[in-house]
C-alpha cells in the first residue's frame, strides 16, 4: 500500500479590507472583498453573482502551530460553559487552523467578490469558495446545546451596536 502525498493547498484568493483584527464578537455589517488571484480568469466566477451567499474555506493565517490545543477546555476560557474537546470549538486552536464561513455576496467586480458578514480579517488567505446551495445545507432538525447560543449572542451584531 502506498501512502498518499500530504495535502498541499495554495490560496486562491485574499481578503481585502473588512475586519482588521480578529475578534470574538461584533462581526456583522462590515464589508470586505474576496480578491481572486489574478492567475484565474474572470470566467471562473461567471454566474456567481446570482447567489446570495458563499461558502468560503479560509486559513487562520495569524495563528501559529503553538496555538493548537488538543484537550478539553471551556469555550473562550469562560467557566460558565462546559469544557469541550478541540473538535467542538470553531477556533484557530484546531490542528489545521481552517475555518468555513458563509458571507453574503453583495456584488462582483472582475475578480473581486464584495461581501459582508464575513468573519475573516484583512489579508486572510482563501483556500476555496463556492456558492451556497440551500439544497445542500443541513437536513433534519438542528441540534446543539445551549452554550453556543449564549456565547454567540453578539457574534453577528455590528460594532456600532455595542
Amino acid at each position: 500500500m502506498t501512502v498518499p502525498d500530504p495535502i498541499q493547498l495554495q490560496p486562491i484568493a485574499t481578503v481585502i479590507g473588512g475586519h482588521i483584527e480578529p475578534a470574538d464578537d461584533y462581526q456583522g455589517g462590515v464589508e470586505s472583498i474576496i480578491r481572486l488571484n489574478d492567475t484565474y480568469p474572470p470566467e471562473t466566477l461567471r454566474g456567481i453573482e446570482e447567489f446570495g451567499h458563499l461558502v468560503v474555506v479560509w486559513h487562520f493565517h495569524r495563528a501559529t502551530p503553538s496555538d493548537v490545543a488538543l484537550h478539553a477546555r471551556s469555550p473562550r476560557n469562560d467557566p460558565r460553559w462546559p469544557a469541550t474537546g478541540t473538535f467542538v470549538h470553531r477556533s484557530h486552536r484546531r490542528p489545521n487552523q481552517l475555518a468555513v464561513s458563509f458571507p453574503r455576496l453583495l456584488r462582483v467586480s472582475g475578480l473581486d467578490l464584495h461581501v459582508t458578514d464575513f468573519d475573516a480579517v484583512d489579508g486572510t488567505p482563501i483556500l476555496d469558495l463556492a456558492p451556497y446551495f440551500a439544497e445542500m445545507g443541513p437536513r433534519g432538525e438542528l441540534r446543539q446545546p445551549a452554550w453556543p447560543g449564549e456565547m454567540l449572542t453578539d457574534y453577528w451584531r455590528a460594532a456600532e451596536e455595542r
